[in-house]
């Protein structure tokens, strides 16, 4: 079982300029939303991903030229109290781990 460090980089433009902004593909806004987080909250999103999600198991689920990526599954409960299963997508290289997007756990294999 391995645990990414909760002090993994989490970037401010992938919060607020990826997953809180409607998107015409791939749009995350609306999903999040459910759970109280906006552009307003954008910190809380970060960190409740510190908090409820770096601290589940990671799962190794390829490996890259740009480093070894890894899932964690995990409900995200946000400022409302709506709990969202999701699914985040990180990146290890050259010993620091960074956030790259979440999803919304349907359910499947990784």
């Amino acid at each position: 079982m391995v645990f990414l460090p909760r002090n993994a980089t989490i970037a401010e433009k992938k919060l607020t300029q990826y997953l809180l902004v409607s998107l015409p593909k791939d749009d995350k806004s609306k999903f999040l939303a459910q759970a109280g987080y906006t552009l307003e909250n954008w910190q809380q999103l970060e960190q409740d991903l510190r908090a409820q999600i770096l601290t589940q198991p990671a799962r190794s689920i390829e490996t890259t030229r740009y480093g070894d990526k890894y899932a964690i599954r995990g409900c995200l409960r946000g400022i409302n109290g709506v709990e969202l299963q999701i699914i985040s997508i990180w990146m290890v290289a050259n010993g620091t781990a960074k956030f790259i997007t979440l999803v919304p756990d349907k359910g499947g294999n990784l």
